[in-house]
């Protein structure tokens, strides 16, 4: 029998960004479109893309910084933010994610494998694809 407890620490893993985004091969399973076991750029702008579609419920075209908890810092958002309205348009969201993309890919090889997934830059990535 699951207990209450056991409920409780996986709805917040889930929403913490636990196992299954910290996990690099379950990212790579998830948004590998290609199947060749990496991710590049355009696999994870999709994903972002999807992620900035569900993060949006009230459908503005915008996300602010309620709706970015746990992905930006309030620091990071002012910085992505060149219009300073307080939100990030797709287009915005979007050039973060690439920030993030090549921060991940050291070897500048235009991928990220499972190893460069683990790394901190590859752990902010994830972050943002959830």
């Amino acid at each position: 029998m699951i207990s209450r407890r056991s409920i409780a620490f996986a709805v917040a893993a889930t929403l913490l960004g636990g196992p299954a985004w910290s996990a690099s091969p379950n990212a790579i399973k998830m948004f590998d479109t290609d199947n060749d076991g990496t991710l590049d750029l355009a696999e994870v702008k999709k994903a972002a893309a999807a992620a900035f579609a569900k993060l949006d419920p009230d459908h503005d075209g915008t996300l602010d910084a309620r709706e970015l908890r746990g992905r930006l810092t309030p620091k990071e958002l002012a910085a992505a933010d060149p219009d300073h309205d307080g939100t990030l348009t797709l287009d915005e969201y979007l050039a973060v994610v690439e920030q993030r993309f090549n921060a991940a890919n050291p070897d500048k090889d235009g991928t990220l494998d499972a190893k460069e997934l683990k790394s901190p830059a590859g752990r902010a990535l994830l972050r943002l694809l959830k």
